[in-house]
């Protein structure tokens, strides 16, 4: 069993914002392979399915952002986890927009969600990083995370969730490399 855990902030004033790109992402894996409706648990909403062989659900904190580690910490005492068995997909401002980077453990980089869920279940989870790119200067950091994708970037962004969503298995399977090289060859046929 695995968690995968996107990131955001609940609500419709929130949904398109760079900052909610973890939920995008879950939210595209959940409609790529059939997975039941959405239910409210563990603070958040969540969803159980099949990835390849793998069982996993999936998981949208409710909680805001900054609070998202106490709806991963009672998915995982729930479903008796170790840390190594949650993924969380989340925005990466030291990433160029699209640009998708996973890696093991580590830092949380000042991102606040990355904090709360290390803070409940320490830092040993993995990441996925969607890059959404840094604004130039750290004054601009919170509108242009707080804001809504470009129109002109709508497009790139869906062909790179369903791209997530198609390889989503792999990372399921803990291959990560695989994961990102599959994604770096479909990003580039897109290019």
């Amino acid at each position: 069993m695995r968690l995968f855990a996107g990131l955001g902030n609940p609500g419709p004033a929130y949904a398109h914002h760079r900052h909610n790109v973890g939920f995008m992402a879950v939210d595209a894996i959940h409609a790529a392979h059939g997975f039941p409706a959405w239910r409210a648990r563990f603070e958040g909403h969540a969803s159980e399915g099949r990835l390849g062989s793998t069982r996993v659900m999936l998981l949208k904190p409710m909680t805001f952002m900054n609070e998202s580690g106490r709806s991963v910490g009672q998915a995982v005492r729930y479903l008796k986890l170790d840390a190594g068995d949650v993924t969380v997909f989340h925005d990466e401002l030291d990433l160029a927009p699209f640009q998708v980077r996973v890696k093991a453990g580590g830092g949380t980089a000042g991102h606040n969600g990355l904090k709360s869920i290390a803070a409940h279940i320490g830092p040993d989870f993995v990441r996925v990083r969607i890059g959404i790119g840094h604004p130039g200067h750290r004054d601009r950091v919170t509108p242009h995370v707080l804001g809504n994708w470009a129109k002109a970037e709508e497009g790139q962004l869906a062909a790179l969730l369903d791209d997530i969503a198609a390889l989503a298995p792999l990372l399921a399977e803990g291959d990560a490399v695989r994961f990102m090289n599959d994604l770096a060859l479909r990003q580039g046929r897109a290019a």
